[in-house]
């Protein structure tokens, strides 16, 4: 298992960023969170297993109207009694 602190940055807001990465964690089973900053990113933490985290982002690289142009990633500590996956 493994956690990231991702940062995306591109057209990810007003796109339907947040919905997408919630479906596609639940499908996928990571947990964590995403939420829009005022700087126009979108700041995601997610957990799970490497193969897991790739596909959520494979999905949201995929979404309609969404184009990812740059991403931040840092590995975090794990959060051992996180259930689900949520937007804020």
């Amino acid at each position: 298992m493994t956690r990231r602190h991702i940062v995306f940055k591109g057209s990810v807001q007003g796109v339907g960023f947040r919905w997408r990465a919630e479906h596609a964690a639940g499908r996928f089973g990571c947990t964590g969170w995403c939420r829009n900053e005022w700087d126009g990113s979108v700041v995601m933490e997610i957990q799970g297993t490497e193969p897991q985290i790739d596909q959520v982002i494979l999905a949201l690289e995929h979404g309609t109207f969404i184009q990812i142009e740059s991403m931040e990633v840092k590995d975090v500590p794990l959060e051992e009694r996180e259930y689900g996956f949520r937007t804020e």
